[in-house]
């Protein structure tokens, strides 16, 4: 079972027809690919525009992504400047913004920018993100490359923003913020309560509804 594959798919169950959605790089980019049927979004773009879409042909010189990537657009994008992006941004226009994640911890708060003494891409819009949408998912591996925890009592590197976070996808579990507290909502298919308690430092409860995600076969 691919993890990020299966990541970005449940994280597509999350998005709502109609919904303004921006994507942070890298894993939440793959999740168009699984949107379910009959669910359209708007992707917006912090580098300035609303109506992002896939790469169809040979790229357009200087249209990228946030993240510098060739990109496409669909039939009524806007173009507009960095003011008008974070203006919409910061005014709560955006419904969902989907980001990877370095560390969450049981509070809600979330470090994703930046791992001192590294060189990593930086900041970008991340914090404008977290503040501004109206929900914040964070999709991640649950676990370190060397098997260290991500979901923490207390995040440990610089925040990108405090108590923001509503989700946490991984290819493990779902984790939703409920009244300030971290709650066990699913789990992935074969994976047991132990094992998650396992790789998960940050205290959490368990929902009583509690029950195994619903993926399609092709990413089981």
């Amino acid at each position: 079972m691919d993890a990020k594959k299966l990541i970005a798919c449940r994280a597509a169950q999350e998005l709502k027809d109609g919904d303004v959605v921006n994507l942070g790089i890298g894993l939440p980019t793959m999740i168009p690919d699984f949107l379910p049927e009959g669910i359209h979004i708007t992707l917006q773009s912090e580098n300035g525009f609303l109506g992002l879409g896939p790469l169809e042909g040979e790229p357009i010189p200087n249209l990228v992504n946030a993240g510098g990537k060739p990109c496409g657009m669909v039939p009524g994008t806007a173009f507009f400047d960095s003011a008008m992006s974070f203006a919409i941004i910061r005014g709560g226009h955006v419904d969902v913004t989907v980001l990877g994640g370095l560390q969450v911890d049981q509070e809600g708060n979330l470090a994703n920018w930046m791992v001192p003494g590294k060189m990593v891409p930086g900041m970008g819009g991340a914090m404008d993100l977290v503040t501004g949408a109206k929900n914040v998912i964070v999709t991640m591996e649950h676990a370190t490359k060397d098997g260290g925890a991500k979901i923490l009592k207390r995040c440990d590197l610089p925040l990108t923003a405090a108590g923001k976070v509503r989700s946490i996808i991984t290819e493990l579990a779902v984790f939703r913020f409920f009244d300030g507290q971290l709650v066990l909502t699913e789990t992935a298919p074969g994976i047991t309560l132990e094992e998650i308690r396992a790789k998960t430092e940050a205290q959490f409860f368990v929902s009583p509804d509690c029950h195994e995600m619903c993926l399609p076969a092709s990413v089981q």
